[in-house]
């Protein structure tokens, strides 16, 4: 069974990737699972054991200890009306098979766990700086996106049904298999879809339209030039892209993903969903 696997936390974004999830899911026909991981307190927790002869008292040792099972408890309670919460919501925009799953660990080791059981992951990012240092983004999205061979979809601040998107293609073996996976998938069919490549790509460009249109797309397709991020951005922007798709890694000028400048910028600049497919 592959589900699509919402991750929650609590954060600003929280809803964002609840309604996206289950836009998703609706699309794909599959069952929406919501995922709390409890990391652990390990590095948190006071170690205190070589401070007896230094005169502390065992019962501030017990207070310690009480106050982080007490920590623990909250924790796991504020998780589970958080995924209680948006199971509920889930259900009342439709969705039927819903279920939820609170985890102990580390966020990319559960996500890696599950991932033969996965079709979709939808994670948040943390809400941009007035000023987003070009280079960085949130950890566990990095991690996950450098991680995970599951398609991601990073769900922005506010949720809005898509209704056209925008490849970001660059006719590598990468670019093309992202186009298949498109073309051959449910998630977007039907919306109006927009190719675009930066730089010198024609005739790969024209095979992308094409093998879409062939799938029953709406397609228009375009040539930019200048810096790949900040093209992008813009044309998503004049064109009022709801939901941006690229790979995860290719071979061109757009190649940069994560380890390099271009989806690291993207993904701090887009101000729609981004979709990275493996």
């Amino acid at each position: 069974m592959n589900n699509v696997i919402a991750c929650i936390d609590g954060a600003s974004y929280t809803e964002s990737v609840c309604d996206y999830a289950t836009w998703a899911a609706k699309r794909l026909g599959t069952p929406l699972e919501f995922l709390h991981v409890l990391v652990r307190q390990d590095d948190a927790k006071v170690d205190a054991s070589g401070s007896i002869g230094l005169g502390a008292q065992e019962s501030l040792l017990q207070e310690l200890s009480d106050l982080d099972e007490r920590r623990s408890i909250i924790a796991r309670e504020h998780g589970r009306q958080l995924l209680e919460g948006a199971k509920q919501r889930a259900i009342a925009a439709g969705t039927q098979q819903v279920s939820v799953r609170q985890r102990h660990g580390e966020l990319i080791e559960t996500l890696v766990e599950i991932e033969a059981d996965t079709r979709l992951y939808v994670l948040g990012q943390h809400d941009h700086e007035a000023k987003p240092k070009r280079f960085l983004l949130d950890h566990n999205l990095e991690s996950a996106v450098r991680t995970l061979h599951r398609p991601i979809l990073v769900a922005n601040s506010k949720f809005g049904e898509p209704q056209r998107f925008m490849i970001a293609f660059d006719g590598s073996a990468t670019g093309r298999k992202t186009v298949e996976m498109v073309a051959d998938s449910p998630l977007l069919r039907g919306l109006e879809c927009h190719v675009v490549t930066v730089g010198n790509a024609v005739e790969a460009l024209r095979w992308a339209s094409e093998r879409l249109d062939g799938a029953g797309f709406q397609v228009t397709s375009h040539q930019l030039d200048g810096e790949p991020a900040n093209a992008l951005a813009d044309y998503a922007q004049q064109q009022s892209i709801n939901m941006m798709i690229m790979g995860a890694y290719g071979h061109s000028r757009i190649r940069h993903l994560v380890v390099g400048s271009t989806t690291t910028a993207i993904l701090r600049q887009s101000k729609v969903p981004v979709l990275i497919l493996r």
